[in-house]
């Protein structure tokens, strides 16, 4: 696969459900793809399904603070920057936060218009400038820009949620991806209780119909009891 462009991923752990919808909401209208988790834990296990550019850390969470976290993170040389998103806003909070691991640390209530300064701050120190619009997957090329989609050369006619799902295929290289992570990621549903599984079954017959059906080598496979991947056919 190769990956010349695409849109950064956020991370934000924060339990206040409201500012988080607000927080995803916001950044997202930037262009970042932004994933939420509700908890320390949950948000560790998101940051090793699928690797986040950037997480925003509150301190303040249920079970697990965010500073324990933080030094989990940093004790396992997990290759991620981090931004502090805190109540907790002394000179000696501060202090401890960035010694704990934080590359950056901004205290609430906070400015919008300074956090997404901030994200572009710490983004700029790690991302190399792009040189294309383009992710593909064997002969599969997306164009993240204008969000079109060919296959050996050929148009395919891809809706909105389509476009989205194959993308997110594509930016996780291969690796399988559960439901429950389509359901987060790709539908935004945060709910245990709302059945999507079918809705998203439908959607990749529909998908590997246009991206597989007219080709002998298929790009994308289901994991039986895991999920689904887009990846190049092994050699």
């Amino acid at each position: 696969m190769h990956n010349a462009s695409r849109r950064s991923h956020i991370l934000i752990i924060e339990d206040d459900s409201k500012l988080a919808t607000a927080l995803v909401s916001g950044i997202e209208a930037e262009g970042y793809d932004v994933t939420w988790a509700s908890s320390a834990e949950e948000g560790f296990f998101r940051l090793h399904s699928r690797k986040p550019d950037l997480l925003l850390l509150d301190i303040t969470l249920p079970q697990r603070d965010g500073l324990d976290l933080l030094r989990e993170i940093r004790r396992n040389r997990i290759d991620v920057r981090v931004l502090m998103l805190t109540s907790h806003n002394t000179i000696e909070d501060r202090v401890q936060g960035l010694k704990t691991g934080a590359d950056d640390y901004l205290g609430k209530p906070f400015s919008f218009p300074e956090l997404i300064a901030r994200i572009e701050a710490l983004l700029r120190r790690i991302l190399p400038e792009p040189t294309s619009d383009l992710l593909s997957v064997a002969d599969l090329f997306l164009n993240i820009r204008t969000r079109t989609a060919t296959r050996a050369g050929k148009s395919i006619d891809l809706s909105q949620r389509e476009f989205d799902l194959l993308l997110y295929l594509a930016e996780n290289g291969g690796r399988t991806v559960s439901r429950e992570m389509l359901a987060k990621d790709v539908w935004k549903e945060n709910s245990r209780f709302t059945p999507l599984d079918n809705v998203i079954d439908v959607q990749m017959t529909r998908l590997r119909k246009k991206i597989d059906d007219s080709f002998s080598v298929k790009l994308l496979h289901t994991v039986r009891g895991l999920g689904f991947s887009l990846r190049e056919p092994e050699a």
